[in-house]
């Protein structure tokens, strides 16, 4: 029976998900990404050379293997030639290897500047207190493309790229809709024209087309074959739109529970979940954070852990570890083991906290998780303090090599969220990557 994989950020994106997956492809047959669309970035770093990738699954690099961009995904298909065009000019290949769900939706132009104006009129219409209502997008037309999916009527999908006159259709009554809300937004730009847009997206289609197929056939092909699939989360836990803190979440279900109707596998067929965390915390654009450092502990981990985008280049909030959203997140996706990521970071500190409950407005204490943006902020964390290390590790070959408060650090974290900590990186080399030689399996269980 073959080993299937899910790999998911259990915090608020960025918890270095494409080197796990990097590492991980040589144990599988085929790589798969399940939701979102260009708001990804995933980095993956080899033999000192550096590759974001947004839309391919990091699998890529590997070219024996088969890369799937499944019906979950929303696609852009100009940015997804301009990544393909971008790795062939490093030689990597990308050809028969790289599938393109035909059922993916299209990220269109007119998404981008909907989403854009739509920030632009939020953060002008303050609330209460003058707050802030925009929840701080990437502005890549992700969430007016999920949008459109959901009204059906006005979306495009991949597959509608090879058919030119179905699509000129569509785009023609699309278009006229569109253009008068985008005027009504604000957006000062001439009616969309319905014929260059088909014009465009046809010659796209035709690049892409070697890449277009029914994606769900070709994995449950692979599954009845006997090979392998390894499935590759964007964004994380923390912000899907069911289970993430909303409404300051993306527009997909990131958690594993996004992989049934965002590739057409049923998750019966997962064997093992891994999810990925910082061996601290970070958060891009809006949203609560409770265990934010805005001082020098944050600016610290910052700088060492060079947290500034990859997709927008945006510096990242940063702060102690949350132990509570970890320990949920591995719930809802039913995590079987960790990989602790950037644990070279918090060489330095003298001490670590360790966020373990919330204490609520009444006094009271919590662990649960309060996915609500609005009831977030009243949390305050309860801390638990480690002590630090000065030593640098980023040669560490093995758990045992590491300074004994690293190792204690790891344990009370195994200890507290109840899983085994498999995978260590200790620097961003696929090289510089601690594994443990134990099976994956729940501690006490």
């Amino acid at each position: 029976m073959s080993m299937n994989t899910a790999v998911v950020g259990l915090q608020w994106g960025d918890e270095g998900k494409g080197k796990i997956v990097d590492l991980l492809t040589s144990e599988h047959d085929f790589i798969v990404r399940y939701n979102g669309g260009a708001n990804a970035g995933h980095t993956v770093v080899v033999d000192g050379n550096t590759y974001a990738l947004h839309l391919i699954p990091s699998g890529i690099l590997s070219s024996e293997k088969t890369c799937v961009i499944g019906n979950g995904v929303v696609v852009d298909p100009a940015k997804l030639i301009e990544e393909i065009e971008s790795l062939r000019k490093r030689n990597v290949t990308v050809e028969s290897n790289l599938k393109i769900s035909s059922r993916a939706h299209v990220v269109m132009p007119y998404h981008k500047e909907h989403d854009a104006a739509l920030e632009r009129v939020l953060s002008s219409a303050a609330g209460k207190g003058d707050r802030n209502l925009s929840i701080g997008t990437t502005k890549r037309g992700i969430g007016p493309a999920y949008a459109d999916k959901v009204h059906r009527s006005l979306s495009i999908r991949m597959g509608d790229l090879l058919d030119r006159d179905y699509l000129a259709d569509r785009l023609e009554v699309i278009c006229a809709i569109r253009s008068r809300e985008l005027d009504a937004l604000g957006v000062s730009t001439p009616p969309l024209d319905a014929a260059a847009l088909t014009d465009s997206l046809a010659a796209m289609g035709r690049q892409l087309a070697p890449h277009i197929t029914d994606t769900v056939y070709e994995l449950h092909d692979a599954l009845s074959q006997g090979q392998s699939l390894l499935f590759e989360g964007a964004n994380a836990c923390l912000l899907d739109i069911d289970h993430g803190t909303f409404p300051y979440v993306t527009s997909s279900n990131c958690s594993t529970l996004g992989i049934p109707s965002g590739t057409g596998v049923p998750g019966t067929n997962i064997n093992q979940v891994i999810g990925i965390m910082k061996a601290y915390t970070t958060r891009v654009g809006e949203g609560p954070f409770p265990t934010e450092e805005l001082g020098t502990t944050g600016e610290y981990i910052r700088e060492r852990g060079h947290e500034y985008g990859t997709t927008t280049g945006r510096p990242r909030r940063c702060g102690w570890l949350d132990l509570v959203a970890v320990r949920y997140s591995t719930m809802i996706c039913g995590v079987t083991s960790i990989a602790c990521m950037l644990l070279d970071v918090l060489s330095g500190f003298d001490e670590l906290k360790l966020c373990t409950g919330y204490e609520l407005e009444d006094g009271s204490v919590t662990d649960r998780f309060i996915p609500d943006a609005h009831r977030l902020p009243m949390a305050k964390p309860v801390y638990e303090t480690l002590p630090g290390w000065q030593e640098e590790i980023v040669d560490a070959t093995d758990r045992d090599g590491l300074p004994a408060a690293a190792q204690a650090y790891l344990a009370r974290i195994e200890e507290i969220i109840g899983l085994p900590i498999d995978i260590i990186s200790v620097g961003p080399d696929r090289a510089q990557t601690v594994r443990s030689s134990r099976p994956t399996a729940a501690l006490g269980s």
